[in-house]
């Protein structure tokens, strides 16, 4: 499935979302949500975003070095999946609830 949070158009989610940054570049795919059995779900629901390499291994400040980029990463892809698919729990599918309130 394509994504539902960002369209594959070469630019890096964070650099957008952190620097306003909206140039285009080498970008690769990030599933938000990943790790026991969950990257598949992130597949099927469309939890990806497009993310350069520094933001996605290639420095301490990437989604897989920094918990709190990871975190907001992960806080985004809630709040996505709870806009596209309204009647579903995200509780229940992911077994983890990333929007502390």
């Amino acid at each position: 499935m394509k994504s539902i949070m960002q369209q594959k158009d070469g630019t890096c989610y964070l650099c957008m979302k952190l620097n306003q940054d909206y140039s285009v570049k080498y970008v690769e795919e990030h599933h938000c949500i990943y790790g026991s059995g969950r990257r598949p779900l992130s597949d099927e629901y469309g939890l990806m975003v497009y993310l350069c390499k520094d933001h996605h291994t290639g420095s301490k400040n990437s989604v897989h070095a920094d918990a709190k980029i990871s975190a907001m990463v992960k806080q985004d892809a809630q709040k996505a999946f709870m806009k596209n698919y309204p009647d579903l729990d995200f509780l229940k599918i992911f077994g983890k609830n990333y929007i502390l309130d």
